[in-house]
C-alpha cells in the first residue's frame, strides 16, 4: 500500500519521456496508487541520572525554604493556570446571566455554593452542568464541565475578565463567526474540546492522562492542580533529600549538584555592549545552554507529544516534535498566523540564536517583565541613546510607534480578547507584503496606508543602505505555491546553517516535491546537522527515494540520539525488505516500537490510528492496518480520512465493493471533503465506469483547485475520453496554480504534442529544461519537439 503524495513525485531526476507517454498506461497507474496520508493531531538538557526515582513533593513542601520564590509565583498566571471552582477564584458573572448564540442560551448561575450552566449538551438538548474548575484567568477564564468516563470538556462561552473600559466583564463565545452544532466536533461536548487531551498538561503538574482505548476513558491525575515549582524544576524529592542532610550538616560538595532534576543555573558571565556604535550587547562568559527555553518549550511550543511520560530535563525532542513554519500556521516569513505559543517565533529570531533566554526579560516565577517601561526592558541589551530616539524609530518620543515592541512584536488578537506577540524580534519588511503578502507592523497601525505607502516610508528613512537581510520567505513562498525557483531557493536555504533550523527544515518539508540530484546534497548534508529537528525533517524528505536509497540514507540514524529522528527512520523504513545489517534490523524493530509507543501517546484520537495504520500496511501487516482504522472510526465515526483510507486497504485486496461504500459514507459525512470524490473516481476508472468517473474527478478538482494531482488526473481521463481542448485547459490552469509541477508539464508536452501543437508544446518543454536543466530525458524531448518545428 502507497500513499499518494500532494505532489507528482518521480524517481530522483528522471522525467516521464515523452515518446512513452499513453493515456491508457498513465490510467492504469493512476488507479493503482493509494490515497495514504500521514496525519499529525494539531522540541541536550541537563538532567539528574537519578531522575527516574524521584517524586513529586508539592509545592507547599517547596514554600517551606523557598518562601520568597513562592510568594512571586503565586499571583502568577501559572499559579491559576486552572484552579478549584470558589467564590474566589471564579470571575465570571454567575448572578443568573445570560449569554445566546445561534439560537442557544446558556444561562450561568449557583446553587448551594456550586456554580453551574444551563446550556445545551451533545444531544442539544439543554440541561444543568456543574463548573467544578477554573481554566485560565486573564484575559479570559474558561470553566470546566466533569462528562462521563473521566472527561472533562471546556465550555466553550468564556468570560472576559479584562475591565470594562477595555470592553471587558462580560460573556463571549469563542467561536463568534461560527455555527457550531452537538455534531461538530468543536462544539463543547465535542473531542477537541475535551480538556484530558487538549489543555490539561500544560495547566496542571504532573499530570498523567491514564487513557484507556478499549473503555475510550480517563483516569486523569496530577500532584497539582497548577502550573507549580515542579512544572519547570522537576520533581523535587530528591531536592529535598539534599536540603535535610544540608541542614544536619552531612552534605559534601562532592555530592553534586543539589538534587535538582533540572540545571537552571544561569551561565557565570554578563550581557556586555562589544560595538558601542552598534548599540547592541553581547554575552561575555561561559556558554549560555538552551536548558531554560528548553523547559519553557512543552507548554509555549505548537507540538505533538511523543512520550507518554515526559519529565522536566528531557531534550524537548524526545518529548514532543514541535510544529514546522506550516501554512495556516506561519506566514512564510514566519510570521504568527495561527497561535505558535512563543517558541516557534522564538527560536526564530537573532536573541535565541545569540543566547538571550526567557528569564533575560521575563521574570522567571512572576512570569512578568520587570516593573520598567517596555522600551526600558529592550534597553537593557539595546542601547537607548542609538535605539529608543527618533533618528531610530521616525516617531514622536512617547508615541505608540515609539514603542519598540510595537514595530518589532507586533500584535495578534487569539480567542477573540487575548493579544498576543510575535516573539520573533523582526525589523518590519513592508516589502516583503508587497512581494509575498505577508503582514508588517507599519500597516498593523496604519491601517488606513497601502504597503506600499509603508515601503516609500522605510526607504526615506532609511536610505539605500538600510537592512535588507536575505530572509528565507523567498524559498518558503516558493515552496508552498509550487513557483519554478522552489528547488533553487529550498536548497539554498537548507544549506545556510546561518538560517533559523526551523527555517531550514520547513524547507526540507517542502523539498520532496521538488527533489532531484541538484538538491539531493542538501539533503545529505541535512540527515547529519546538529539540530534534531533538521534531521527529522531530512529524513522525511528522502520519501520519494527507492527503498535501497531509503536504506543506504537513512539507516544510519535509526540510532540518531533524538526519538523525534529514530521515528522518523522508523515510519520511512517500516517493511524494507533488504538492505539492513543484521545490528540495523534491530534498531529497526526498536524504532518500529518506540514509533507505535509515540502514536499510542494520542491513542484517543483517530489520527493517531490512522498513522498507525499506514505502518502496518506499510510492513504487509494488512489485518492490523484494517484495525487501527477501524478503531479510529470507532472513536470518531466521521473521521473521513480512515474512511478514505479504508477503502484504500480494500482496494489492494480487491475488496473495492466495501470500499465504494465507506467513500459513499465518507462523501455522506463531508459533502465539501475532496479527497473521497477523488478516490471514488479512481474506483470507477479501476471498474471501468468511465461516464461515472469523469463527474467525480471533476469535482474533487473543483473542490481542491490547490491540488494539481486531482487536476492531472481530471485532465488525463478528459483525455481519455476525447476532450483534449478541455483536458489542456484544465492542465493551463493548474500550471499556473503550481508553474514547478514537472508532472503536469509532461502532460502539457504530450498532451499539446499529441494534438499537434508543436510549438506550444516546446514552450512547456522549455520550462521543464528549466526546471531539471540536468535531466537527460527533458533535454532530449526539448531537442526532438524543436526538430520536428523545423
Amino acid at each position: 500500500m502507497r500513499k499518494q503524495p500532494t505532489q507528482a513525485k518521480s524517481e530522483p531526476g528522471k522525467s516521464l519521456p515523452i515518446g512513452a507517454i499513453s493515456v491508457g498506461v498513465i490510467v492504469a497507474a493512476l488507479c493503482a496508487v493509494g490515497i495514504w496520508r500521514w496525519s499529525t493531531v494539531a522540541h541536550p538538557q541537563a538532567m539528574n541520572p537519578a531522575a527516574a526515582v524521584v517524586s513529586y513533593v508539592g509545592e507547599a513542601r517547596c514554600a517551606q525554604c523557598h518562601a520568597d520564590q513562592a510568594q512571586a509565583w503565586r499571583n502568577s498566571h501559572h499559579a491559576l493556570a486552572m484552579q478549584t471552582a470558589t467564590d474566589a477564584s471564579v470571575l465570571g458573572n454567575f448572578n443568573d446571566a445570560q449569554f445566546t448564540k445561534d439560537g442557544v442560551t446558556s444561562s450561568f448561575f449557583k446553587k448551594d455554593s456550586k456554580f453551574y450552566v444551563h446550556t445545551d449538551g451533545p444531544d442539544g438538548k439543554p440541561q444543568d452542568y456543574p463548573l467544578p474548575y477554573t481554566f485560565g484567568v486573564s484575559p479570559l477564564q474558561q470553566y470546566l464541565v466533569p462528562f462521563p468516563n473521566g472527561r472533562m470538556q471546556s465550555f466553550v462561552v468564556a468570560w472576559d475578565s479584562r475591565s470594562k473600559q477595555q470592553e471587558g466583564q462580560r460573556w463571549f463565545d469563542l467561536y463568534p463567526d461560527q455555527k457550531i452544532t452537538p455534531a461538530d466536533p468543536l462544539h463543547w461536548t465535542g473531542r477537541n474540546q475535551t480538556w484530558n487531551y487538549m489543555c490539561a498538561d500544560c495547566h496542571s503538574t504532573n499530570l498523567r492522562k491514564n487513557y484507556d482505548l478499549a473503555k475510550d476513558s480517563y483516569a486523569t491525575t496530577w500532584s497539582d492542580l497548577d502550573v507549580s515549582c515542579e512544572s519547570c524544576h522537576g520533581p523535587g524529592s530528591n531536592h529535598v533529600a539534599w536540603a535535610e542532610a544540608r541542614k544536619k550538616g552531612t552534605y559534601k560538595s562532592s555530592d553534586g549538584a543539589n538534587g535538582l532534576v533540572v540545571d537552571l543555573k544561569p551561565a557565570k558571565g554578563s550581557w556586555a555592549v562589544s560595538n558601542p556604535d552598534v548599540g547592541t550587547m553581547h554575552w561575555k562568559g561561559d556558554a549560555r545552554s538552551h536548558n531554560e527555553i528548553s523547559t519553557c518549550a512543552p507548554c509555549h511550543a505548537r507540538r505533538h507529544p511523543i512520550t507518554a511520560d515526559y519529565q522536566p530535563g528531557q531534550p524537548f525532542l524526545d518529548a514532543y516534535v514541535p510544529s514546522l513554519l506550516e501554512e495556516g500556521v506561519y506566514y512564510p516569513d514566519g510570521q504568527i498566523l495561527e497561535e505558535d505559543y512563543e517558541w516557534g517565533s522564538f527560536v526564530q529570531s537573532k536573541m535565541y540564536h545569540e543566547g538571550v533566554t526567557c528569564s533575560d526579560c521575563h521574570d522567571p516565577h512572576t512570569a512578568k517583565l520587570p516593573p520598567i517601561s517596555l522600551n526600558a526592558v529592550c534597553g537593557k541589551c539595546h542601547a537607548a541613546a542609538k535605539f529608543d530616539s527618533p533618528q531610530h524609530h521616525h516617531h514622536q518620543a512617547g508615541s505608540a510607534g515609539a514603542l519598540c515592541v510595537n514595530c518589532h512584536m507586533p500584535t495578534k488578537t487569539y480567542m477573540v480578547v487575548d493579544v498576543r506577540r510575535d516573539h520573533s524580534f523582526r525589523v518590519p519588511r513592508p516589502d516583503f507584503s508587497v512581494a509575498y503578502g505577508t503582514p508588517n507592523a507599519c500597516n498593523q497601525c496604519h491601517k488606513d496606508k497601502s504597503n506600499g505607502w509603508a515601503v516609500d516610508a522605510v526607504v526615506k528613512w532609511y536610505g539605500p543602505n538600510r537592512r535588507q537581510e536575505a530572509h528565507f520567505v523567498e524559498a518558503i513562498n516558493a515552496g508552498r505555491r509550487g513557483l519554478p525557483n522552489a528547488e533553487r531557493a529550498l536548497t539554498a536555504l537548507i544549506q545556510d546553517s546561518a538560517k533559523p533550523a526551523i527555517a531550514r527544515a520547513t524547507a526540507l518539508s517542502l523539498l520532496p516535491a521538488y527533489l532531484t540530484p541538484a538538491s539531493m546534497p542538501a539533503v545529505q548534508g541535512a540527515l547529519a546537522d546538529s539540530d534534531a529537528q533538521v534531521r527529522s525533517q531530512a529524513v522525511r524528505s528522502l520519501e520519494p527515494l527507492s527503498p535501497q536509497d531509503r536504506v543506504h540514507l537513512a539507516a544510519p540514524l535509526l540510532t540518531d540520539p533524538s526519538l523525534a529522528v529514530r521515528i522518523e527512520a522508523a515510519r520511512l523504513l517500516a517493511g524494507t525488505p533488504s538492505g539492513l545489517s543484521d545490528a540495523q534490523k534491530t534498531a529497526l524493530d526498536r524504532d518500529i516500537a518506540e514509533l507505535i509507543a509515540a502514536e499510542m501517546v494520542s491513542a484517543e484520537r483517530p489520527e493517531s490510528h490512522m498513522n498507525l495504520a499506514l505502518v502496518y500496511a506499510q510492513m504487509g501487516r494488512n489485518g492490523a492496518a484494517e484495525s487501527e482504522l477501524k478503531t479510529a472510526l470507532r472513536l470518531d465515526p466521521k473521521f473521513v480520512p480512515a474512511m478514505v483510507n479504508l477503502a484504500d486497504l480494500y482496494r489492494e485486496q480487491q475488496r473495492d465493493n466495501e470500499g465504494q461504500q465507506w467513500l459513499e459514507k465518507a462523501m455522506a459525512a463531508e459533502p465539501n471533503a475532496a479527497e473521497p470524490v477523488y478516490a471514488l473516481g479512481l474506483l470507477k476508472i479501476r471498474q471501468k465506469q468511465y461516464s461515472e468517473a469523469l463527474p467525480l474527478l471533476a469535482k474533487a478538482a473543483a473542490l481542491q483547485p490547490s491540488n494539481a494531482r486531482y487536476s492531472y488526473v481530471y485532465a488525463v481521463a478528459l483525455q481519455s475520453s476525447g476532450q483534449v481542448n478541455q483536458a489542456i485547459g484544465i492542465l493551463q490552469r493548474a500550471h499556473e496554480g503550481r508553474p514547478a509541477d514537472r508532472q503536469i508539464l509532461n502532460a502539457l508536452i504530450a498532451f499539446e504534442r499529441d494534438n499537434g501543437n508543436i510549438p506550444a508544446a516546446t514552450v512547456y518543454a522549455q520550462q521543464l529544461v528549466e526546471l531539471i536543466p540536468d535531466d537527460p530525458g527533458a533535454r532530449a524531448t526539448l531537442q526532438e519537439l524543436q526538430r520536428q518545428a523545423r
